[in-house]
């Protein structure tokens, strides 16, 4: 089925400026969401970036403080999807998979500690992390038939902490 331009500009306003889903966007507009993955695609090989554009406006809306809560957004799905593929890796030992969670921890706690300049929440789960990071480094140390456990534990235990200490 042929779209007008004025669909197509529709989905992209729903998706760029009110930050729907492309899924959601497309739904909106009565477009598959195949259709709106094709436009989108082939708009950013134009040099109309939706993504950017997307960025753009949500950081242009808030200022700093909106654009760190942008950042550590991206970097929190980049941190959890990073994590499902650790623990989805076979080839790994437990002991491997604790290191790399571990490296992961530190890179979270790096990442949250340079944001929480603007943000007293983003402080304070800052301080969770690097405490969580420090157990992990005593468990290595001192307990490492334990790290497997702790591993198992950790998850969870992150996204708890993450509702209790938002």
């Amino acid at each position: 089925m042929a779209y007008d331009q004025e669909v197509r500009t529709a989905v992209r306003r729903s998706y760029v400026n009110e930050r729907l889903a492309l899924a959601a966007a497309a739904e909106k507009h009565k477009v598959t969401y195949a259709t709106a993955r094709t436009w989108k695609r082939k708009t950013k090989t134009n040099g109309d970036d939706w993504d950017k554009a997307r960025s753009a406006t949500r950081m242009a809306e808030g200022g700093i403080g909106e654009m760190t809560s942008q950042v550590i957004e991206d970097f929190a799905l980049l941190f959890l999807t990073t994590i499902a593929d650790i623990k989805k890796a076979d080839d790994l030992d437990p002991i491997k998979k604790a290191e790399a969670l571990s490296r992961l921890s530190d890179a979270y706690s790096k990442t949250m500690k340079a944001a929480s300049t603007g943000s007293p929440q983003i402080a304070r789960l800052s301080i969770a992390m690097e405490v969580l990071q420090e157990l992990a480094v005593f468990i290595r140390k001192h307990s490492p038939d334990d790290l497997p456990r702790f591993s198992a534990i950790l998850d969870p235990f992150g996204q708890h902490i993450t509702k209790v200490m938002a």
